[in-house]
Parts: structure tokens; sequence; C-alpha cells
């Protein structure tokens, strides 16, 4: 299992002169580790940009200094190289992390002339046939998942989704895991298990809630209101067919804050998930 990525996300010498930001390390590195993570393959694309321009060389735009017969040459040549190494590895790739603006690379957005317009890069415009995903993207890939635990049911169904997830090459911080889970745990306890999940919260990129039941369990109501105060993407799953209102599946607030969703079988596809239509192999994927 493999993905093809923009040269520049492992190998600074295929950057352009100045843009790269502090940020953008930092989620080139996530989407390196995400990889790491999951044994993910992570190959990367040959890069047009420096072979036509050069290492050292300023940003620019399509239409600056790439739209010639020359560099449209240079792309057919390295197309025909990377669909040769497919064919060799004999199964397609996940995906194409690409990065956004980029006048090859780009994935959503990309400098064709002095602003940016929607739609893949020169390079990546070649391979409509495979899926892009933008490397800020890729790179969020870190759940919180917020449900109700005080019951083997509930923690079960918690360790389902987990399982879920991780198959989908999810990073699931698991609250059940942490801390003494017996009614007589100390005040000190308490205090080091919120401040836990308190930086979890912090740290990750998205928090799947589980809202079923006829109202919500509180501390889930709280993490995720906390979430989306923080600027973070909340998913809900909501199996419950009961109804809080005319509109609502359940609390107003909840479900204005949330994406929801009503199975399972649907949170990785609301999450984004690259394996849609593809089986990944439970044994390869560990909790550690």
């Amino acid at each position: 299992m493999y993905v093809l990525a923009a040269p520049c996300i492992e190998n600074p010498a295929c950057r352009a002169r100045g843009i790269t930001t502090d940020e953008d390390i930092r989620l080139f590195n996530r989407a390196a580790e995400r990889c790491r993570r999951f044994s993910v393959e992570m190959v990367p694309l040959p890069c047009p940009e420096t072979a036509y321009l050069g290492a050292d060389r300023p940003p620019g735009s399509f239409l600056d200094r790439l739209a010639t017969p020359e560099f449209a040459a240079l792309l057919d040549r390295f197309e025909e190289e990377v669909r040769a190494a497919i064919r060799e590895r004999g199964e397609p790739p996940l995906a194409i992390i690409g990065v956004d603006s980029s006048p090859a690379c780009g994935v959503n957005t990309t400098y064709y002339s002095s602003e940016k317009r929607p739609g893949r890069g020169a390079f990546l415009a070649r391979f409509p046939d495979i899926p892009c995903i933008d490397v800020k993207d890729f790179a969020r890939y870190r759940i919180y998942l917020a449900a109700p635990l005080f019951s083997e049911a509930e923690q079960a169904y918690n360790l389902a989704l987990h399982d879920l997830l991780e198959r989908h090459l999810f990073d699931v911080y698991l609250p059940q895991d942490v801390g003494d889970t017996s009614h007589t745990r100390c005040r000190e306890e308490h205090r080091a298990i919120f401040a836990q999940h308190l930086q979890a919260l912090r740290d990750v990129d998205t928090v799947v809630a589980v809202i079923d039941g006829a109202d919500a369990d509180s501390g889930t109501s709280w993490e995720m209101g906390y979430a989306y105060a923080l600027g973070k993407r909340v998913v809900a799953l909501r199996t419950d067919f009961r109804m809080a209102g005319h509109h609502e599946r359940v609390n107003l607030m909840l479900e204005e804050s949330a994406t929801v969703v009503t199975a399972k079988e649907d949170l990785p596809r609301a999450l984004g998930t690259l394996l849609e239509g593809r089986e990944r192999d439970p044994d390869r994927c560990s909790r550690g």
C-alpha cells in the first residue's frame, strides 16, 4: 500500500525559494508520520518545476514560466515514468498527495496566473484517474473519540469504532484507555485524567462524538463544545432513531456544531478516508 507524493513534502531542495512556512513544514512532517504510523509507503513524484527551472528558484505562476512546449514535453515524459512505475507495482496508489497553490502539484487550487484558480496543477492534472488530496488535509488524521464509556457495552462499541477508524488510517485517542476507571479513584486521578483529555483535545485534528440516547452523554457534549470552541472539526455519530424535535436528531447546539452521520460505516467517508472501496488488512494496523 502506497501513496504518491509531491517531492517537496520530503525534499526541501524541491521547494521554491522563500515560500515554505513553519506551519507547512509541520504539516509535511505530520503527513510523513501518518504514512510511517500505518506502514504506507510514501513514493515521491518527480518534480517538473525543479527539473525545468532549477532548485534555487523564486516562486511563480504557470503562465509566468511554465507555459512552454518544452515544459509540456517534460510533463509527458514524467507522466509516462510515473504510470510505468504504477504498472510495475501492480496496484494503484491510494492517492496522490499534492501541495495546494503549486503550479505543478496543486490539488484544489493552483497559481495558474497571478491569482489562484480552482483545480489541479499542470502535473497532477495528468492523472485524473487517481484521487488527489492536499497535504494539509492528509496531515489532519488525529482523532479524539468522545463517547460514553461507563458500561461494558459502551466500551466494546468504542473499541469497535476505534478499530474501524484505524483501519482507515486515522490515529485515534481513546479516553477509556486513560487512567483508573474504577469508582474508587482519587481526586488527584480525576485531575490527571482531566488534564490528559484536555491536552488530547488540543492536539487532535478532529473529534468524533457518539451522541446516541434520549439525551447525549454530558461528558461527550462538553468535549464537543470545547473542540468546537477551539476551531476543531466535529463529526457526530447518531444511530438512535429518536428525534429531539421536528428538525433535530439531538440537541440543537450539538447538531449545529457538528457533521452528523447515522451509521458507523459512514464515519470514514465523512472524515475523508483514502480507502473508499478498498479493504485494509487489520493485522497491519496496531494500536501502539
